[in-house]
């Protein structure tokens, strides 16, 4: 019999890859690849089999076939320093400082350098877009409004506060609108004891837990360097933790709502489940009355036949 014969093609299509594999088809660093997914020029979808996340190749093909690859993508998550930045914004280091400070300019990532000392970094295509814009150069001249220098002279520091609300908008991005994610987005930036106490219900406190972002470490557990960065991972001012308090008890609110917290259920013993049944006592025989003396002398037989039959008892 003629026909077209079909036959399985050798070759499966590669629907997504891992992130290392993206960032090199991408000409990107680690580092940069992972900013670029935190500020959402990268999508990726979560791996079926419980992994980390993955990349569409229709993504990557997505993303090559842009206008002025590689060089566009690079620029977006291109980051510079202190002294890198004041020089994007044609001022001396120690304004830009300044400016970083009182949160005219907001950082987007960090590290510890080998003196545990913080180092900011900055994107470079917003400190382009803040220096070409008019309305910014009051702040990039002459001197410090008095407001802003009394600030300063009081110990104001924002960067770590505005790099936390940041870091918040990265995570509820990559929670892809799962309600009890979008809860642990905001537990993330607040120490596990006031999780406890905003979040009483063991199961619930769990399934927050199970949805916690990986936490990048910094230096062993209780190191003078993880101590450093815990300061800025989490919340510390009384008024900021009051916002993310607030805010996360709203997010439990709305993910018990959409969808509880899986409890377990009732389970009974399995040595009772398979034990026999013990054989029931029967049932007590009725209780005879106890009669008095004289009414059973009454009911003897009487005459010859009794006297006989009291004879031979």
């Amino acid at each position: 019999m003629q026909g077209n014969i079909v036959t399985p093609s050798t070759h499966t299509a590669r629907t997504t890859c891992t992130p290392s594999r993206a960032a090199r088809e991408l000409g990107l660093k680690r580092g940069e690849f992972d900013l670029a997914v935190h500020l959402g020029h990268i999508r990726t979808v979560p791996d079926e089999g419980g992994g980390g996340p993955r990349v569409p190749q229709a993504e990557i093909d997505r993303l090559r076939a842009g206008e002025g690859f590689p060089e566009t993508l690079r620029t977006r998550v291109e980051t510079v320093g202190t002294k890198e930045g004041a020089g994007l914004l044609d001022v001396p280091p120690g304004r830009f400082t300044r400016l970083a400070r009182l949160g005219v300019v907001v950082p987007v990532k960090f590290y510890l350098n080998r003196y545990r000392a913080v180092v900011w970094l900055y994107l470079a295509e917003e400190l382009r877009q803040f220096a070409a814009d008019e309305k910014n150069a009051r702040l990039l001249s002459g001197r410090t409004p008095p407001g802003l220098r009394e600030q300063l002279k009081e110990g104001l520091d924002v960067r770590a506060r505005n790099w936390r609300v940041r870091q918040l908008g990265f995570l509820r991005r990559q929670s892809a609108g799962h309600p009890w994610a979008q809860a642990a987005a905001v537990a993330s930036l607040l120490d596990p004891a006031q999780l406890a106490e905003i979040v009483p219900d063991p199961y619930e406190r769990a399934h927050v837990n199970r949805f916690l972002p990986k936490a990048t470490t910094y230096g062993a557990p209780d190191s003078p360097t993880a101590q450093v960065a815990a300061r800025i991972l989490r919340a510390t001012d009384p008024d900021e933790m009051a916002w993310y308090r607030a805010d996360l008890e709203q997010a439990v609110r709305e993910a018990r709502a959409a969808q509880p917290a899986p409890r377990p259920a009732a389970v009974h013993s399995p040595a009772a489940a398979h034990s026999p049944a013990r054989p029931q006592r029967p049932p007590a025989p009725p209780a005879v009355p106890r009669q008095h003396p004289q009414a059973a002398e009454a009911r003897r037989p009487r005459g010859l036949l009794g006297r006989l039959r009291r004879r031979h008892a």
